[in-house]
């Protein structure tokens, strides 16, 4: 499972030496602009920290695997995406992502998206995994649409984030889909 090598990835468990990069990337307002929590400061960085060391497998309905996204090449954190475990009798998951900007553009994210979704289907068999955003948040849109996922719905002022209402965007692909998109495997 764990680690998962792409071709510039490493993906792997969260660990103590991660720190430095967890908190740049929940530290910056263009990271969290669109996300349900504002920026951290260290002391909720370390524990955010603590609990990504933690999860490590899914197990049961409500785990959530954590999955520490690296440069192959430099080692640095680049990225924190995640899998929960919503329904074990329907075999449902929903997939989460936060990049740092500062490696935005060089399809590193579309990389390791795939890379969690392989391990959602491959590993743990999972019949549809979900994704949902902020409805302003167009960069992850676009990414859950590079990863093979159709937006399912849209809904308009659904949600309060930070005071405000805000819409929300759905995303799902189903097992089937992903064996369709990627039948080598």
């Amino acid at each position: 499972m764990l680690p998962l090598n792409t071709q510039r990835l490493l993906l792997r468990a969260w660990g103590e030496a991660d720190f430095d990069g967890l908190y740049d990337m929940q530290s910056r307002p263009e990271v969290t602009r669109y996300l349900r929590w504002d920026i951290r400061t260290r002391e909720q960085a370390r524990e955010m920290l603590a609990r990504r060391i933690a999860q490590t497998e899914i197990a049961g309905e409500g785990d959530n695997l954590a999955v520490a996204v690296t440069e192959r090449e430099s080692g640095a954190l680049i990225g924190d995406f995640n899998l929960d475990l919503l329904d074990a009798e329907l075999g449902r998951a929903e997939i989460g992502f936060a990049m740092n900007p500062a490696y935005a553009g060089k399809g590193y994210a579309t990389e390791a998206g795939r890379a969690v979704l392989g391990l959602a289907f491959e590993h743990y068999g999972f019949h549809r995994v979900i994704g949902i955003c902020n409805g302003r948040n167009t960069a992850s849109m676009r990414l859950m649409e590079r990863l093979g996922m159709r937006r399912e719905g849209y809904f308009v002022q659904s949600e309060v984030v930070k005071g405000k209402r805000v819409d929300v965007a759905s995303y799902a692909i189903l097992c089937q889909e992903w064996f369709g998109q990627h039948s080598g495997r």
